[in-house]
């Protein structure tokens, strides 16, 4: 049972709102997509249930806030490792890793990424061409999109530098997100199977992928 929440003065309406979402956070991280349920947010937050449609219309609007989060501190952990480095293979290489690691330590948001989590679909589809999304849906492929540009960024600069043999970035930096993601959903489904060191393995992926030479 949690600690009921101490009620905000008044004002501090948006408190409210930032401990909901924080509170959802936790529950996915322990219990999961199955297991983040109004009750169950309610419960971690130490308010009664109802006090969330203040702020959020139903579930799946909360699960889209944790997502827009997840995918915030996604773009900030790559941007970060990336900064860190001045030679840009080195800085490629760094932010795959950062990916990498994030989906290592944030097991639950991540898979909640690519989830269908509303009817619009996953965070990353870009649908833009066939309709409106609608806001929400434009503010998290904005934010998806700028972590993946970097990638392509990435890819970009090391063609500039003479380090990569890529004509087409763009095309390159989906092999390099595909082959990070499947490494780590492998690592997640079959923890068992004697792979190399995850770092080593990204590296690899990337330098093939990015057609990177030294």
């Amino acid at each position: 049972m949690s600690t009921p929440r101490q009620r905000n003065r008044r004002g501090q309406g948006a408190r409210l709102h930032d401990d909901i979402l924080a509170a959802a956070a936790r529950v996915l991280d322990r219990d999961g997509v199955e297991g983040l349920s109004l009750r169950a947010v309610a419960r971690e937050t130490g308010i009664a249930a109802p006090s969330i449609y203040a702020h959020f219309a139903d579930r799946d609007a909360v699960l889209t806030a944790v997502v827009e989060l997840y995918l915030a501190r996604l773009l900030v952990t790559v941007t970060a490792a990336r900064d860190a480095h001045d030679d840009p293979v080195d800085a490629l290489l760094a932010s795959a890793n950062a990916y990498a690691r994030f989906a290592a330590e944030e097991p639950a948001g991540y898979r909640a990424l690519f989830g269908r989590i509303d009817r619009t679909g996953p965070p990353f589809a870009a649908r833009a061409p066939f309709g409106d999304p609608g806001t929400d849906q434009r503010d998290r492929q904005a934010i998806g999109l700028d972590a993946f540009d970097h990638l392509v960024e990435g890819i970009t600069a090391c063609v500039a530098a003479g380090r990569s043999a890529s004509r087409d970035p763009f095309a390159d930096a989906v092999c390099v997100w595909a082959g990070v993601h499947g490494l780590v959903m492998l690592h997640a489904g079959l923890a068992d199977f004697p792979y190399p060191a995850l770092t080593e393995t990204v590296e690899a992926v990337v330098r093939r992928a990015a057609l990177i030479h030294d």
